[in-house]
C-alpha cells in the first residue's frame, strides 16, 4: 500500500474573485463545473501561472464541498481553488486506474471529512489517505474491466437520453404545427376539486400510518416509495382535498419547480407536502399521460420558470398554475401520443433495470479491487 500524498503531485486552484472574471480569455474551472452542476461561464483574461493550466484529459480532483474526482473534457482553462490538478510525477500509476481507485478513496473519506455542511479534506489528512499501488500492469488490466464496465453504463444512460430526445420529437411531430385550442389548465380538472397544495406542516417523521410524498420523492418523472415519509392520519385529516386516490397529477410548486409524475394504486390515501400540487385531471377532458408530457416541454417548463419567484425560497403560486395554457388536441391523438410515451416509458424501466445491474457488478468490482485491502 502508498499513500495519495507519495503517488502524485497535488497543485490547488488559485483563488479567483469575481472581480478577475471576464467574457474573454480562457474558462475558469469550478467545483460545479465538474459535478455538472451549472454550466462554464466565467471566463479569465489574464496571465497566470503555468501550474494552473488545465488541459483535456487532465486529472482533476474536487476536496471541498463535491468531493470527486474528474478528467477534464474541454478547451483549455485555468484551475479556481478547492480542486487539485493531479501530476503523475511520483510514481509508475496508470491514470484511468488511478480515477477509479480515488474515486472510491473520497467516496469513504467524505463520510469523516471536516465541515457540517460543506465537506472538505486537508492536504495533510488528503496526502495520508491509503491508495492500493500493484505493479503498472495490473494496473493497466484492472482499470481495463472497470473502464468497461463504466463505459456500458455510460452507454445505457445515453440510451434513456435518446428515449427522452424520442418523445419530445414525436410530441412536436404530431403536434408542432397544429392549431388546436388551448385551455387553462384549471379547465382541465375534476369539476369542484380545484388546484391545493399539500399539508403545511406534515411534522417529524412517525410511525403512523399516512405516507406523505414530499418534491425529493418525484425522482426521474416517477414517485419513488424508498423513503416516503409517515405521520399520523389525524394530522392529513386536516388536507383532505389532497389525500391522493391514485389517478392525479403531481407537481412541484417549491424549490425546483415543475418536476412532475403521476400517481397510481401505490399511493392510494397518501397526502403530499406544501411544496407538491395536486392535479386532479378529468380523464374526459384531457389523457393524463399526455398532460404529464405537456407539462414536460420547453413551453410550458418556460412559463413555470418564468412565475417562479422568491429570493429565499423559489415557488410559483398556484393562480399562475391554473391558467397556465395546455394544448388540447383531439382525445383519439392524446392517446396515441399516451400510447407511445407508455412504450418508452417500459423501454426505459428495462435499460434501468439493465443499469442496475451493472451498478452492482461495479460495486462488486471496486470491492474485489480496493475496499477489501
Amino acid at each position: 500500500m502508498a499513500k495519495l500524498g507519495e503517488i502524485a503531485t497535488y497543485i490547488n486552484g488559485y483563488p479567483f474573485k469575481p472581480e478577475d472574471w471576464s467574457d474573454e480569455g480562457v474558462p475558469i474551472i469550478r467545483i460545479q463545473d465538474l459535478s455538472g452542476n451549472s454550466y462554464q461561464t466565467n471566463r479569465y483574461n489574464g496571465k497566470y501561472a503555468p501550474k494552473y493550466e488545465v488541459n483535456n484529459g487532465d486529472v482533476l480532483i474536487s476536496w471541498s464541498a463535491s468531493l470527486g474526482v474528474y478528467i477534464w473534457h474541454g478547451e483549455k482553462a485555468v484551475l479556481n481553488q478547492h480542486i487539485f490538478k493531479v501530476v503523475f510525477d511520483k510514481a509508475k500509476v496508470d491514470k484511468s486506474f488511478f480515477v477509479h481507485q480515488a474515486g472510491e478513496i473520497l467516496e469513504k473519506a467524505a463520510t469523516s471529512a471536516h465541515g457540517a455542511t460543506m465537506k472538505h479534506l486537508t492536504k495533510p489528512v488528503f496526502d495520508a489517505l491509503p491508495f492500493y499501488l500493484p505493479p503498472i500492469e495490473e494496473q493497466r488490466r484492472i482499470a481495463a474491466v472497470l473502464d468497461k464496465v463504466t463505459d456500458l453504463i455510460a452507454q445505457r444512460r445515453a440510451q434513456l437520453d435518446k428515449l427522452d430526445l424520442l418523445v419530445k420529437s414525436r410530441f412536436v411531430e404530431m403536434f408542432g404545427d397544429c392549431n388546436y385550442p388551448r385551455k387553462p389548465l384549471i379547465d382541465l380538472i375534476v369539476e369542484g376539486a380545484g388546484l391545493s397544495y399539500g399539508i403545511v406542516q406534515p411534522g417529524n417523521d412517525g410511525t403512523g400510518d399516512m405516507g406523505v410524498i414530499r418534491p425529493v420523492d418525484l425522482v426521474d418523472g416517477k414517485i419513488s416509495m424508498e423513503s416516503i415519509k409517515h405521520i399520523d392520519r389525524s394530522i392529513g385529516d386536516a388536507f383532505k382535498k389532497t389525500e391522493l386516490t391514485g389517478d392525479e397529477l403531481l407537481i412541484t410548486v417549491r424549490g425546483t419547480t415543475g418536476i412532475t409524475a403521476l400517481s397510481n394504486h401505490d399511493c392510494t390515501g397518501m397526502n403530499v407536502t406544501r411544496g407538491i400540487a395536486v392535479v386532479r385531471y378529468d380523464r374526459n377532458k384531457i389523457n393524463p399521460v399526455y398532460l404529464n408530457t405537456y407539462l414536460n416541454t420547453d413551453e410550458s417548463q418556460n412559463y413555470i420558470q418564468e412565475h417562479t419567484r422568491g429570493a429565499t425560497l423559489q415557488q410559483i403560486n398556484l393562480s399562475d398554475l391554473r391558467i397556465l395554457q395546455i394544448l388540447v388536441p383531439p382525445m383519439s391523438q392524446q392517446i396515441q401520443l399516451g400510447n407511445f410515451v407508455n412504450n418508452m416509458t417500459k423501454l426505459k424501466e428495462t435499460i434501468a433495470a439493465s443499469i442496475n445491474m451493472l451498478e452492482v457488478l461495479k460495486s462488486s468490482l471496486m470491492q474485489q479491487y480496493f475496499r477489501g485491502r
